[in-house]
């Protein structure tokens, strides 16, 4: 873009230059002369002075309206000589395939009816091909083409080569000697390519990425004692062909340390220091942890801030001993400055509603900052199932003031911004479950559910059964904010039937629907309660059945209430390695209909990681007990067990049977305990691939008194076994072998079954 100026200068002081008579302006076709005038430095009556002439040029040229500007003289006429730039009609994208238009079009600047420049084109070309490479395609090439149009308007097309992903061809660590680069590439969250991992994106290159691995690899470290390890370098050099990246992190992991001494110190007032003592986490002599003291921080801030201390400061002070490689902790505890929450930005969310996010919030747009409960915040929306990634972070707020025509951001340090960054995540499941047993065969399972339907947190599951001697229907639809509180409802319909002719020797079939509403009494303690009203029929009774079955043949209509307790401090719902569960239920069945009973059961599972190497050790535990209520307690309301819930024995393969038929007759009380764990069986972390072993321990036993010969001892029962489990593309895959230890001779046995599922 070239401009020029034909204004003579004076030749000498004593000469002045002309004054201009008239400005003339030629070329414009959009602009009008007014608007042009008014960037000029010059007006009719002025003198021609080359500084104000030049003046007025750039300033048209700044305008971005013209593509060629010139300014010549004819005698006191001064002419203006404009090429405008041409008007946009479209903007159009050609060869994009993995990123579609309305991203694209996002990041560019210029827009339709806008003014085309080539400044203006290249800045939003290389914007484009920065989203390309945030995506992992660094090869990509973008060329704008212009096609002119009638009226001095263009279209611009973008023409794009995406060129293929650029992969991750290798990841190697320099410096690294207590742990090998195996272990370091499991920590981190950019991997190798490989086949299996076309279903993520973790192994493109990704430089944001590759800085989170620093992170990520200093926590690593630090966790395991190493408290002065830092990452010196982390380099990415593309391959000679252009098509992978090999990354070199290069690493000092210093000395390893161990906990010495812990110690509060306190300017705050009346605080029990005694009591805070109690909550610090880690013991010394033990390896030093620095996840230990965040947790610690975040535990004291909590603890104070229910107590009233919204606005602390609590720092943590490392007194390092160099020579016993010890490290003393004091934690000091200080009056902060006093700060509020401004606002709460949700990003990331396309489905899921705001209103959805913003109500697991523990934190309200107003509130005093709590450390902990954004932290507590962040884990319920985690918990939520909804998100793979949950980032908070938090600023300062700015506020904006007028000050006559100009804007001015101020910083206000006593109020924050809180900013959640979430990455959606598949929320539909079909799962498909097979099992076999030598009793029931082939079992298929097909379940359909959504738990964000519309993005709005509800949850819908449709359930189908379909087996040689089994079919049931379920479907099921929870709302978990009813009348926007905080209290769920829910509406159950069902229908079964059940061939059990093969355990008891009779058909069943059981139809109904149920109503649910649950809320929270405390943070973790949840509550529920319930009705049911169904129809049971017992029906096909063989003529060779247990007389027991015989008494019972026809239909009966219950009516059900019920309540629930259910206590969780798990760290993920989901995919728990340390925390606990427990849960308490009472269904009383009486209010109408013609059965009366009231059954009680009770559960729990703990879990906890004592290594960090991914080892999982788990306890659970699961009983009951019906009691009739004067009644004897009907063959369909009682419990069975074995399949699923105890591996090694068929379905109902265990518990009271008649002595002549051996049809199963379930049982009154019974009890199942379960020790597990889990652990990785040496395949890349990434694959999902776990092993287990497991052993189940229980019992089924106690009916009601009858003259009919039972086979009951209620006796103990155990099982050991293992299994694999793979986070497959189609979803997890579970198999599981498990043989009887304790058994009586009328159990039945079952020693293998497998299960696989789908999500979309």
């Amino acid at each position: 873009m070239l401009y020029f100026v034909l204004i003579p200068a004076h030749v000498n002081s004593q000469e002045l230059p002309p004054i201009i008579s008239k400005i003339v302006i030629e070329g414009n076709q959009r602009i009008e002369p007014e608007t042009i005038f008014s960037y000029l430095a010059v007006t009719p009556g002025d003198r021609m002075v080359s500084e104000r002439i030049d003046l007025s040029l750039k300033s048209l040229f700044d305008t971005g309206l013209f593509a060629d500007v010139s300014i010549s003289r004819d005698q006191n006429l001064l002419i203006i000589k404009v090429i405008e730039n041409p008007v946009i009609n479209r903007i159009a994208f050609e060869g994009n395939y993995s990123i579609n238009d309305e991203i694209l079009g996002s990041e560019v600047q210029l827009r339709p009816r806008v003014v085309f420049t080539k400044s203006r084109v290249q800045s939003d070309v290389q914007r484009l091909i920065q989203v390309y490479q945030s995506s992992g395609r660094f090869a990509v090439s973008i060329e704008p083409k212009v096609i002119q149009l009638e009226q001095n308007r263009v279209d611009l097309i973008y023409e794009i080569n995406e060129g293929p992903l650029t992969g991750v061809r290798k990841i190697r660590f320099i410096g690294n000697e207590s742990y090998n680069d195996r272990q370091l590439r499991g920590a981190i969250q950019t991997k190798e390519s490989r086949w299996w991992r076309w279903l993520t994106s973790d192994d493109t290159y990704d430089p944001d990425r590759v800085n989170y691995d620093r992170e990520l690899l200093r926590s690593y470290y630090t966790a395991r004692g190493y408290a002065d390890f830092r990452v010196i370098s982390a380099v990415a050099q593309l391959s000679a062909d252009g098509e992978d990246f090999f990354i070199t992190f290069t690493i000092e992991e210093g000395e390893r340390y161990s906990f010495g001494d812990f110690q509060i110190e306190s300017d705050v007032p009346d605080l029990n220091i005694e009591y805070l003592v109690t909550l610090i986490q880690g013991e010394s002599g033990k390896t030093y942890d620095s996840s230990l003291i965040e947790n610690t921080v975040l535990d004291l801030t909590f603890e104070l801030g229910r107590f009233g201390y919204a606005f602390v400061d609590i720092q943590p002070r490392l007194n390092f001993d160099r020579e016993t490689n010890s490290i003393d902790i004091v934690y000091e505890i200080a009056e902060g400055p006093k700060v509020y929450v401004d606002r709460i930005n949700i990003t990331g969310n396309v489905r899921t509603l705001d209103r959805v996010i913003r109500r697991e919030f523990r934190i309200a747009e107003g509130d005093a900052f709590n450390a902990a409960k954004v932290q507590r915040s962040a884990q319920r929306i985690h918990a939520l199932g909804f998100f793979d990634q949950v980032d908070m972070s938090q600023e300062i707020a700015e506020e904006i003031e007028s000050d006559a025509d100009e804007q001015i951001n101020l910083k206000n340090k006593d109020r924050i911004e809180l900013n959640l960054n979430v990455r959606e995540r598949s929320t539909g499941d079909l799962i498909f479950g097979v099992g076999y047993s030598t009793v029931d065969a082939l079992i298929t399972d097909i379940t359909l559910s959504e738990r964000n339907l519309l993005g709005t947190g509800q949850n819908l599951s449709l359930a189908l059964t379909i087996a040689s001697k089994r079919q049931q229907f379920d479907i099921s639809l929870t709302e978990p904010y009813f009348l926007g509180r905080a209290l769920s409802a829910g509406i159950d319909l069902f229908s079964v039937r059940n061939d059990l002719q093969s355990i008891s020797s009779y058909t069943q079939n059981r139809r109904g629907f149920g109503f649910r509403f649950g809320f929270p009494l405390t943070e973790n303690l949840f509550s529920r309660a319930s009705y049911s009203l169904r129809q049971d029929t017992i029906e096909d009774v063989g003529l060779t059945a247990s007389q027991l079955v015989k008494n019972q043949e026809g239909t009966r209509v219950v009516s059900e209430i019920g309540y629930s307790f259910n206590y969780d401090l798990r760290d993920d719902p989901f995919f728990p390695t340390e925390g606990y569960a427990l849960q308490f239920n009472q269904q009383l069945a009486g209010l109408g209909g013609n059965v009366t009973y009231l059954r009680t059961t009770a559960s729990g599972q703990f879990h906890f990681s004592p290594f960090k190497e991914k080892i999982v050790f788990s306890l659970t535990f699961e009983e009951g007990f019906i009691d009739g209520l004067g009644e004897s307690v009907g063959i369909t309301d009682r419990f069975f067990v074995g399949g699923n819930d105890f591996r090694g024995f068929a379905n109902s393969g265990i518990g009271p049977r008649d002595a002549t038929t051996n049809d199963a007759l379930g049982g009154k009380l019974y009890f199942i305990t379960t020790a597990e764990i889990g652990f990785p069986i040496g395949l890349p972390d990434d694959l999902g691939v776990r092993g287990k072993i497991f052993s189940d321990v229980g019992s089924l036993g106690r009916l009601d008194p009858t003259t009919i010969a039972i086979n009951e001892k209620g006796s103990i029962r155990a099982s050991y076994g293992f299994g694999i489990t793979w986070m497959s593309p189609l979803g997890p895959l579970r198999l599981d072998w498990a043989w009887p230890l304790q058994k009586e001779s009328y159990d039945r046995e079952e020693t293998f079954r497998f299960s696989i599922g789908t999500r979309f």
